[in-house]
């Protein structure tokens, strides 16, 4: 299998060590997709800095291909980190040229090659799902913390799989919250919760899953991971709680390592 995964991108940037590792949604999932032995693309735009070569031959070393990155002048992005007992916190962003970035119509064409297309809120990329739908080509979609704001609503309709991140809502909110996002549009609805696992609705049935227990050492892509383990599962015809496992399991190794990426 081949997933297109297109959007943001950044330098993680943690103030307190001054270590600096590549992250973004899209750049995650890929990396992730690749550790899980399928194949992945990533399509964004970075800038002519040495973060912007940092971010494409760390990708490069993962194997993901970087053929429809665009290179421009400028800086590219930086989210500036802290972590506290596990628990990271972002404390600034820098968006640099991703804030001038939309997918294009080669893009797309390139994206429709693939077997599923990723992108997420920050990416600035909701406005191409409509046309890879259009295609046949299944679409993912994370919401992050926002799943009923503006950015999302436009993308609710023309995703295939959804994801939103809410680990305060008590179960009986998050799947009021899953019925009322499956209405707009998506196949199926995943909220990741933190340690309290996740919640699927595929408007029949909700699921349930818990966490794979392990050392918490940094949650800087857990949810990512989460999500590239889930998307690899789907692909290969697991059952929809077989999906959630595998990203429960996913998301277990991503967050016994500092950074998002070992």
């Amino acid at each position: 299998m081949n997933i297109a995964c297109f959007g943001d991108n950044c330098i993680d940037s943690y103030r307190e060590t001054g270590q600096a590792f590549p992250g973004g949604n899209p750049v995650n999932v890929a990396a992730y997709v690749r550790r899980l032995g399928e194949s992945a693309s990533y399509l964004g735009a970075v800038g002519d800095d040495p973060n912007g070569e940092i971010l494409l031959s760390a990708l490069r070393r993962k194997g993901v291909d970087v053929s429809h990155v665009r290179v421009v002048p400028g800086s590219t992005a930086v989210s500036y980190v802290s972590v506290v007992g596990g628990e990271r916190t972002f404390t600034g962003f820098d968006e640099g040229v991703m804030a001038d970035y939309r997918p294009g119509e080669e893009d797309i064409g390139f994206i429709c090659r693939h077997d599923l297309a990723v992108t997420g809120l920050w990416g600035r990329s909701e406005s191409a799902l409509e046309a890879i739908r259009r295609r046949g080509v299944p679409t993912a979609y994370d919401a992050s913390d926002d799943p009923f704001g503006r950015i999302a609503a436009s993308a609710l309709p023309h995703s295939t799989l959804f994801f939103f991140s809410d680990a305060e809502s008590d179960e009986d909110e998050i799947r009021d919250k899953l019925a009322r996002l499956r209405a707009l549009g998506p196949d199926v609805v995943t909220a990741t919760r933190g340690g309290r696992g996740s919640i699927s609705f595929d408007g029949r049935e909700f699921y349930t899953e818990g966490i794979v227990p392990c050392e918490v050492v940094d949650t800087m892509g857990a949810g990512d991971s989460y999500i590239a383990g889930f998307l690899v599962a789907w692909l290969g015809g697991r059952p929809l709680p077989g999906c959630m496992r595998a990203g429960a399991e996913n998301a277990a190794v991503t967050i016994g390592y500092s950074g998002a990426w070992e």
